[in-house]
């Protein structure tokens, strides 16, 4: 016979084993590396990261897209990390945290949803609206309890975030755990939704791995380089290439590269600036010896306001007009550039005009204005017809070739503008529209004409354009400038 006390007892016992289940269903992950990596007291902690934001380098604002910072040990990389998370000047609706796991491989991706994280200076609210909609989008993406347990790529960066926006910080926790390309494709893309103003993604990686101090400055450098690029075939192409020096001890060049091949597929064929803010090694701290290193960076990206051209881009455009005149004059073929080796800025639809000059004297200028072709296709087209298009001259000969010198205009992005007043003559072309009439004039043109703004405006408009107008509130105006090389 059932005593009445066993029935509460095992009801006791059962209710207790739901409240256990259901508390362990939505526990927060507790803290891995809290005494080891960093202070696991809460008052240290917290000063030591004030300190660190504090003492880092001022750089001028940005609208940060998202940060690239490492994850090693306070005492190597604190200084380091703390100069990207002092750029960031505004708080984000969600911060996307994404790390490539030291753990495990499953050629897939792996999300916390089982609660909050935590760290000595409180708990870290997980989004879980997101976390399960990312989970439920895609085979691929799903929780392991190994991939979070003991890693540190993430637990790391919290102290500094939860300093910076405190109970208004909001997260989503996504550990790499694959080396599959087309699964981090995929990852990128159900991230793209989310890859706006409103959000911050960090990506938590180190560099080299284990060379000599020496060695790691120069691989870092080439991994570095190609990174900021924009490019994943040339981030690759490094990653690849460093392997193939035979570096002594060398590991790796970036323990994240997965997680940094998705912010590249994040922000491919997109005008996005990857800024170099600081570069250390282990070697550099009173910690750390100098035969065996790891490297650290800290990177902010953004979307540039004002499209420039570095000197290797610019040369890079120069080859390419070049190649395609020699084709085209040598073997009457249009040459065919591999453009998953070119920067992502010279595949955005711009712009250009080629120039040639024989012994200081124009062969050649044919352009086109409208910006509806990657600018290395522009510059191939362009370049053939200054040489063979261009009406007021013959057709260019292979005896020519060694004697022509190449110019090329390239056309920046259009910028609309309510008033007059921020035309510069000399530094801006105009583009004026009234509905479907248009035209245009180059920077040069106000200045050998000896223009005023209004005579610039009014001759682009009435001349180029055949636009009546009795204000000038009546037009859409554009600016842009010619970066010529």
């Amino acid at each position: 016979m059932i005593e009445i006390s066993d029935v509460f007892k095992n009801r006791f016992t059962l209710l207790f084993i739901v409240l256990i289940s259901m508390q362990n269903l939505h526990a927060s992950r507790p803290t891995a590396v809290a005494g080891s990596f960093y202070s696991n007291n809460k008052e240290i902690l917290s000063q030591q990261v004030k300190t660190f934001l504090e003492d880092a380098k001022v750089f001028p604002s940005a609208n940060v897209n998202a940060i690239i910072v490492p994850h090693a040990g306070y005492v190597f990389s604190a200084d380091t990390a703390s100069v990207a998370y002092k750029t960031l000047n505004k708080k984000y609706k969600n911060v996307f945290l994404i790390g490539s796991s030291h753990h495990i491989n499953v050629n897939g991706i792996s999300i916390y949803n089982k609660g909050n994280y935590n760290t000595p200076l409180g708990d870290v609210k997980v989004n879980q609206e997101i976390v399960s909609k990312l989970i439920k989008a895609s085979k691929f993406i799903s929780y392991h309890k190994d991939a979070h347990t003991k890693e540190h790529t993430l637990e790391v960066q919290l102290p500094f975030l939860q300093t910076l926006y405190g109970d208004d910080l909001n997260i989503v926790p996504i550990i790499v755990a694959s080396s599959n390309f087309e699964t981090l494709q995929a990852m990128a893309h159900l991230l793209q939704p989310y890859f706006n103003d409103e959000n911050l993604f960090v990506i938590s990686t180190d560099l080299s791995h284990y060379p000599s101090y020496k060695d790691a400055k120069k691989i870092d450098s080439l991994t570095l380089n190609a990174l900021i690029k924009n490019n994943s075939q040339s981030f690759i192409d490094a990653i690849v290439n460093n392997e193939n020096l035979s570096i002594k001890e060398l590991q790796t060049s970036a323990c994240g590269w997965s997680s940094l091949l998705i912010l590249l597929e994040l922000t491919k064929n997109q005008n996005y600036k990857y800024e170099l803010l600081q570069y250390k090694n282990s070697g550099d701290s009173i910690y750390g010896d100098k035969e065996k290193v790891v490297g650290y960076s800290a990177l902010r990206i953004y979307k540039e306001d004002n499209f420039f051209l570095t000197l290797e881009e610019k040369q890079e455009l120069l080859n390419i007009a070049k190649l395609a005149i020699y084709e085209a004059t040598l073997n009457h073929k249009r040459v065919e550039i591999d453009s998953t080796k070119l920067p992502q800025k010279l595949k955005l639809n711009l712009g250009a005009f080629v120039t040639l000059y024989k012994n200081g004297n124009l062969r050649g200028c044919i352009g086109r204005f409208e910006p509806n072709q990657p600018l290395y296709e522009v510059i191939v087209d362009m370049a053939i017809a200054s040489a063979q298009n261009d009406t007021r001259f013959n057709i260019l000969q292979l005896n020519e070739l060694d004697e022509i010198n190449i110019e090329i205009s390239v056309l920046t992005p259009r910028k609309k503008i309510e008033s007059l007043s921020e035309i510069e003559i000399g530094k801006h072309g105009i583009y004026v529209q009234k509905g479907l009439n248009t035209g245009t004039y180059l920077p040069h043109v106000a200045t050998q004409m000896g223009w005023s703004v209004e005579q610039f405006v009014q001759s682009c408009a009435s001349e180029k354009a055949g636009i009546k107008f009795n204000n000038y509130n009546e037009l859409e105006l554009f600016t842009y400038e010619a970066i010529v090389f």
